[in-house]
């Protein structure tokens, strides 16, 4: 194998810890509340601690991994990744938990920017760049189906009592593994050239601002919008601006900084984050609708539920092995091309889904949805990403992975609060389709916002290739 993509593969494992872990706990919820003796809150904090401690330090990891070294700050986020599932799956009570779960989604921030960047400077050629972000996608729909099934699978064993701590402790090996390859196999990333000083004040700023920004919506998506949420958002937008201020006084001054605004300067990567935000907003408000939608308006089971959901899986990893083989052939028009699918398939969804809805119809088109979704995801990063210096990668990967985590909140918040005014206080089949119908209008627009933004990018950054008969 071409040592580049044996590369690829350990630090792809780093991404598939992250996902993996946002998802695992899910279907663990009943056994973890029972044998903690939890309370709702608690259990919705258990949940969102990961998410917010994950959003609030991505831009922090990325701009370690500049200054002193993106192999290093990866290895010790696996280190801390591993140590903090040791602590939650030995957790004695829920407070335990909510601590533990926070510093891994922190842990998750200092390896998820570093697996971005160090795809960007491992493959600098256009068409090996595009095949390894096909694998970044397909690694992303892998994390999210592993994480479900093995949340399932260890929260129903028998042989052993308290069988949901499996779910945090089967990190262990994955991250000795990863570890141990890291080290014998990943090369150390030049690193920043300038005076290696870290902006503490500037990590304080931003962390406060995006921790109270991330806690506001994410409490909003649990317990509906209340005052302190509101608060909290306005706390948060005060911050973001000392913050950005801040920034820009240190960069005049030649300080050191925490972000380099710089990176918005590039109208690729302008364009990328525009489009990945709303494609997010879309996409995680969809699965959430969804959910509401198949067992609340069509009386589907939840078993039954998520079985038709995991043909949205297969649908996407299925695209995402194929989807670099197309892009190098048609450009962006490949992308265009699944957008318009997804929109095609939404608005079939609105037409066709109700209680008479045969079963594998509902699993065909969630299927064609997984299609069009798997031969997005993984070029955003690189409309993004690409032709910024290196020396920007860490920087750019931490704000473009902030921007999707918030963007996925804001998705479930807006389009979750549309759907419930029009489903009103008398719920009814008729209320839910129409409920579900101009959620997924909203969803459509965000799609016209994302089409539109690829549609600018320019030629050169998703040029056509003369494909060569290379494999990954």
């Amino acid at each position: 194998m071409n040592p580049k993509y044996l590369k690829l593969i350990v630090i792809l494992s780093g991404q598939l810890l992250t996902i993996m872990d946002i998802f695992i706990i899910n279907v663990s919820i009943p056994s973890i509340q029972r044998d903690l003796h939890a309370s709702n809150g608690e259990m919705q904090l258990m949940i969102a601690s990961y998410l917010i401690g994950f959003a609030s330090f991505l831009i922090t990891g990325g701009r370690l991994g500049d200054l002193y070294g993106r192999k290093k700050i990866f290895m010790i986020g696996l280190v801390f990744f591993m140590l903090s599932s040791v602590a939650c799956g030995i957790s004695v009570g829920p407070e335990v938990l909510v601590i533990s779960r926070f510093i891994q989604g922190i842990s998750a921030a200092m390896m998820s920017p570093q697996v971005l960047s160090m795809i960007q400077v491992l493959f600098t050629a256009h068409e090996e760049r595009t095949k390894a972000m096909g694998w970044y996608g397909i690694t992303i729909g892998a994390g999210t189906i592993s994480g479900q099934f093995l949340g399932g699978y260890f929260s129903s064993v028998t042989w052993i009592e308290e069988s949901w701590r499996l779910i945090f402790l089967i990190n262990i090996p994955i991250c000795l593994m990863a570890l141990l390859f890291s080290k014998k196999i990943l090369n150390e990333s030049q690193v920043s050239a300038e005076k290696k000083t870290f902006d503490f004040f500037g990590v304080i700023l931003l962390a406060t601002a995006l921790f109270c920004f991330t806690y506001a919506l994410t409490m909003s998506e649990h317990q509906g919008i209340q005052i302190k949420s509101i608060v909290l958002a306005v706390i948060s937008i005060c911050i973001l601006i000392c913050f950005i201020k801040n920034q820009k006084m240190r960069l005049e001054k030649g300080k050191s900084y925490l972000m380099d605004f710089n990176v918005f300067s590039y109208q690729n990567f302008n364009l990328g984050i525009l489009a990945v935000s709303f494609f997010f907003i879309m996409l995680d408000s969809y699965f959430y609708i969804l959910s509401l939608f198949f067992q609340d308006g069509l009386q589907i089971g939840s078993m039954a539920a998520g079985e038709i959901i995991v043909f949205q899986g297969l649908g996407f990893i299925l695209a995402s092995v194929f989807s670099a083989r197309f892009i190098l052939r048609y450009g962006k028009r490949f992308l265009m091309t699944g957008l318009v699918l997804i929109m095609a398939v939404l608005v079939l969804q609105i037409l066709l889904f109700d209680k008479e809805t045969p079963f594998f119809v509902l699993c065909l088109l969630l299927f064609f949805h997984g299609i069009g979704v798997g031969s997005i995801i993984p070029s955003l990063a690189n409309i993004a990403l690409s032709g910024l210096p290196s020396t920007l990668a860490g920087n750019a990967s931490g704000v473009y992975n902030t921007f999707v985590q918030a963007a996925a909140i804001v998705g479930i918040i807006v389009v979750g609060s549309i759907f419930y005014y029009f489903l009103g206080t008398k719920p009814s089949p008729q209320n839910y389709h129409l409920a579900f119908s101009v959620a997924l209008a909203v969803n459509i627009v965000c799609l016209v916002i994302v089409l539109l933004s690829i549609a600018k990018v320019p030629d050169y950054i998703l040029p056509k290739t003369k494909l060569k008969d290379s494999k990954l």
